[in-house]
């Protein structure tokens, strides 16, 4: 037992290496960084491809720096995985033998991709979004929320794509709508005043520029002082004062890769269209939640959703 353990560590060290015969190589996973989100997902999408009868020898873990090394003498795999934006922008600008899938990456990012390189969302090119959908993010305030009437929003240039969207849905879900922003330059906190003004509940959606480390701590403030939960979409947010987020793992995301690189193993194409997320976490903030005299669950909170999208 012993003897295998060791085995399948050592294959996957040389894998990372990129010491294992090219011509062997079935998966290549180029990630974007090393910090422990990437490391994680690699290693789950790693884990599972294996379980189910991968041999460790055929995956190869690559970084950005490393592949752009290999000029014309990358391996050619059956598919190639990349994980974060700047994988999936190197990939993008490379001609490939195999299609790609990105993950880790929002869907915004995905598709600045596809506009910088010309490419255009299909089987060959395709990808798992970071972002949980709207629909299942407005499901999650009516179950934690349901006094809630209306809904705050700020849009930035990159979360602005999504307002059509959200307008129709929230109607559907029964609550109103205040909005500000603008597709370019705003100023970021008498916009955001004047939401909270009118808002018993705020959704922060993945902008940076709206959402960033000069804004984040006065954003959180100002919502607690006004007894405003915050609805976010990282857990990094529930920490530092958001009541609420709904994200997926990085090793949620690399289950999720793992199971649509078997089916092109298997023969099969990736899906023409990218997917949503189908795993995620509900992360509370039990302090924000006592001061707002709210008493909420995110492993309840998390089975709710999922039956009502009728996940297994």
């Amino acid at each position: 037992m012993m003897h295998r353990l060791h085995l399948f560590l050592l294959s996957l060290a040389l894998c990372s290496l990129g010491l294992l015969a090219h011509a062997d190589t079935r998966v290549v996973i180029v990630s974007s960084d090393s910090t422990a989100a990437y490391m994680d997902a690699a290693q789950s999408l790693t884990t599972e491809l294996v379980r189910s009868g991968v041999s460790p020898y055929d995956i190869r873990r690559l970084s950005v720096p490393e592949w752009a090394a290999q000029s014309g003498q990358a391996p050619q795999p059956r598919i190639y995985v990349a994980l974060g934006t700047q994988a999936t922008a190197a990939l993008a600008a490379s001609p490939l033998p195999a299609p790609v899938l990105a993950a880790l990456i929002p869907r915004n990012s995905f598709e600045r991709v596809l506009r910088g390189s010309a490419r255009k969302a299909s089987s060959e090119f395709s990808a798992i979004y970071l972002d949980q959908p709207l629909q299942r993010q407005l499901a999650m305030i009516r179950l934690a929320l349901p006094q809630a009437k209306n809904l705050g929003v700020l849009w930035g240039p990159d979360s602005w794509p999504n307002a059509p969207a959200l307008r129709t849905l929230t109607t559907g879900a029964g609550l109103s709508l205040t909005e500000a922003g603008l597709e370019g330059e705003f100023n970021v906190f008498p916009d955001f005043q004047q939401v909270l003004n009118s808002s018993d509940v705020f959704l922060a959606l993945a902008d940076p520029l709206v959402f960033n480390s000069n804004t984040i701590q006065n954003i959180l403030l100002s919502t607690f002082r006004a007894r405003v939960p915050v609805v976010a979409f990282s857990p990094a947010y529930v920490r530092a004062g958001a009541l609420l987020a709904l994200h997926a793992t990085p090793e949620q995301v690399g289950r999720q890769t793992a199971a649509l690189v078997q089916t092109v193993l298997r023969g099969k194409p990736l899906p023409e269209n990218p997917v949503e997320s189908n795993d995620f976490e509900v992360s509370v903030n039990t302090h924000v939640a006592r001061a707002l005299n709210l008493s909420l669950d995110g492993k309840a909170l998390r089975l709710a959703l999922r039956r009502l999208e009728n996940l297994p």
